[in-house]
């Protein structure tokens, strides 16, 4: 089944790490042009960029309002345009922290490089939209967001913020400047990427991951990027909005196992 994707023009957010460039390959596949970005992981986007010698590589903290303007200004240089954004970017703090031991400076931090930079970009990219009248964009959260994470309840609370208030907020706004225009999201679940793999590489830490999913293994990045690919592509997702995909192996927020 064909995607629709080839030719378009895709800003894919976070294209450094696993799940991003991850994306950015999916998306390359379908015949996409890219706009790869990257916070500090210049070397790791260097070195995709150079295997897709037709995407262009960009620097952004998107935590910063400037940066991310700079961001979609360059992109749209760069392409001419966006027809698809997936907002890959976010960071999840490793050290298990309960609420009563969390530093303000943590959850700041937490809610900044997730619920806000996801924010800058979605408001970045519905000012494309607003410039051609269509668009989809690509949230992703978590399951963290769904179900919470005891530990990591800074990065819970910005990731749900993210598919739901954020997610169902947008889908309605889009639509006044792009009757079609689409706005979904993916929730991952535990995934191999370079942001846990230390973490999943303890097998006791998977084996208790893992007890709450019907599939027990961890998901690759590459099982995330197809349903981002999926819900960008107006050929395949043209009447879904507003939803959420969980990639997560039937996670449910009891014991299974």
């Amino acid at each position: 089944m064909q995607t629709g994707l080839s030719g378009k023009r895709v800003l894919v957010t976070g294209a450094s790490g696993g799940i991003g460039s991850a994306c950015a390959r999916a998306f390359a596949e379908e015949g996409a042009r890219l706009a790869l970005h990257y916070h500090r992981g210049r070397e790791r986007a260097e070195a995709l960029g150079r295997e897709l010698p037709e995407a262009v590589v960009l620097q952004a903290d998107l935590r910063v309002e400037e940066d991310a303007d700079r961001l979609f200004a360059e992109a749209r240089a760069a392409l001419g345009g966006l027809d698809v954004c997936a907002a890959v970017a976010g960071v999840w703090p490793a050290d298990d922290v309960p609420v009563w031991e969390l530093p303000l400076t943590r959850w700041e931090e937490t809610v900044r490089a997730n619920l806000t930079a996801t924010f800058l970009t979605a408001r970045g990219f519905l000012r494309e939209v607003e410039r051609t009248g269509e668009g989809s964009l690509v949230l992703v959260g978590s399951t963290a967001g769904v179900f919470g994470e005891a530990g990591h309840a800074d990065y819970a609370a910005a990731k749900s913020a993210i598919v739901r208030g954020l997610l169902l907020s947008l889908k309605n706004e889009i639509v006044r400047i792009a009757p079609h225009g689409r706005v979904n999201a993916v929730c991952p679940g535990w995934t191999v990427s370079p942001m846990t793999r230390t973490t999943l590489e303890d097998p006791a830490v998977l084996e208790r991951a893992t007890r709450t999913m019907a599939l027990r293994k961890a998901a690759t990045p590459e099982d995330i990027a197809r349903q981002v690919v999926v819900l960008a592509s107006d050929e395949l997702s043209g009447h879904v909005t507003g939803e959420v995909v969980l990639v997560a192996g039937g996670m449910e927020g009891r014991l299974l196992h």
